[in-house]
């Protein structure tokens, strides 16, 4: 029955999609009403991957990199603002593991401040609250967020959920690929729970998360987790990069009851332009996989390449390039493919509540929108289907911008109510 709802589901999607190409692509005058339209609207990607050797002065993103984002690419694809994310990989549920953990946390911070305060502030400034996002938008420069991906390098001290406030995190998800100390992870569909859920900590995280002013990510933690945090959360909660099961039944997608859930909430989902979340490809060939598992276990992968620290990750990529080249993979995702889900979610759950990322430089990117210079493409895609501009505005920011404004309010009045 969930597969013929599925089917279902996308077959309406692929009819809307083919409906809304009835004006050709290529039409001046509706490639001008989206240029007018993306000119006008604060683009922002609530999840972009990055490296702290990639902030340095000799090497940052002032230069055109071969990087996803970086400003040159931002600027040639009229992306205004991104979430620059603070992740950490899972790792044993020890001392050690939090303090390496920790470290690797502190060094992407780091990173991102010297970005915005000493190699490039003229250019791009950090934003700690939704009027920052407008302000520095408006001053022409683009803009930086901090997203915490994974709770691990809190350790067990929930002190440092105001630490990391205070660095300038904005969200946070409280596990990654793998369960953490706080939650179950949506891989635990394949390896088995360790909380049912969150365990005791993870419901005092969200606790003080809501009273600090982060925002609640589900984009990685389990269904179970995911329904629990938002059934404990006094604030508006997000997913930063997550996609509709009902489209590509991926455990890191939501199903409608989590949909449904997080509108209820007042919550944002941000469809994510990943390949393998926005569309399920049928099985590579047996020589493919055999390829694909003996360099995993060559290089200790666990998760995805967005999940390794940054020299296997090179590595892991270039003979992953190789593999593609013996062995071609399935088409990838295009634009419309993606936006299929944008189109599903606003179906499901309302234009008020849907939103847009990329999970670039961590393994996102679809064809037609593979790195922050082909950004136009959405919102072109977006004018094609018959999206309004009050709506585009909505989708490309003004959701998540509503979202973050009510997490601010929630936590003033959560802190002047402790005083």
């Amino acid at each position: 029955m969930n597969h013929f709802r599925s089917l279902l589901a996308l077959a309406a999607a692929t009819m809307v999609a083919t409906a809304a190409h009835a004006q050709p692509a290529d039409d001046p005058a509706l490639v001008a009403r989206a240029r007018a339209i993306h000119d006008r609207v604060i683009t922002l990607d609530t999840h972009v991957d990055i490296s702290p050797r990639d902030f340095t002065t000799e090497r940052n993103y002032t230069q055109r990199l071969d990087t996803q984002v970086n400003l040159p690419k931002m600027e040639a694809g009229g992306l205004d603002a991104a979430f620059f994310i603070v992740y950490v990989g899972q790792g044993p549920l020890t001392q050690e593991g939090y303090d390496r953990a920790y470290q690797q946390a502190i060094d992407k911070f780091a990173a991102i401040h010297r970005l915005a305060e000493e190699i490039a502030p003229t250019r791009i400034g950090l934003a700690l609250t939704a009027d920052d996002v407008r302000k520095i938008a408006a001053s022409g420069r683009k803009v930086a967020l901090i997203g915490i991906e994974n709770g691990y390098a809190l350790g067990t001290d929930l002190g440092r959920i105001k630490e990391f406030h205070d660095r300038g995190g904005r969200y946070l998800s409280l596990a990654h690929n793998g369960n953490s100390q706080f939650a179950d992870s949506n891989t635990s569909e394949r390896t088995g729970t360790l909380h049912q859920g969150l365990s005791p900590l993870g419901r005092q995280a969200i606790a003080e998360m809501n009273k600090w002013g982060l925002m609640v990510d589900l984009s990685h933690p389990s269904k179970a987790a995911n329904l629990q945090a938002i059934a404990l959360s006094k604030a508006p909660v997000i997913a930063s990069h997550s996609a509709a099961r009902a489209l590509a039944d991926h455990s890191r997608n939501l199903d409608e009851e989590q949909l449904a859930a997080i509108k209820k909430n007042g919550g944002v989902v941000q469809a994510v332009a990943f390949d393998s979340y926005v569309k399920i490809k049928p099985p590579d060939s047996p020589e493919r996989a055999a390829a694909i598992a003996k360099l995993r276990q060559e290089l200790g992968v666990q998760g995805g390449a967005g999940s390794m620290t940054d020299a296997p990750r090179d590595e892991y990529r270039r003979r992953l390039a190789d593999v593609d080249k013996q062995y071609p993979p399935g088409p990838k995702a295009t634009v419309a493919d993606f936006v299929n889900h944008i189109d599903y979610l606003v179906k499901q759950i309302g234009i008020d509540h849907v939103g847009i990322s990329s999970d670039f430089d961590g393994g996102g990117g679809v064809v037609g929108w593979n790195g922050a210079d082909e950004t136009f493409n959405v919102t072109l895609e977006l004018v094609r289907r018959g999206y309004t501009e009050k709506q585009i505005d909505k989708l490309w920011s003004g959701n998540l911008l509503r979202v973050m404004a009510a997490v601010e309010r929630t936590a003033r009045q959560l802190q002047r109510a402790s005083e």
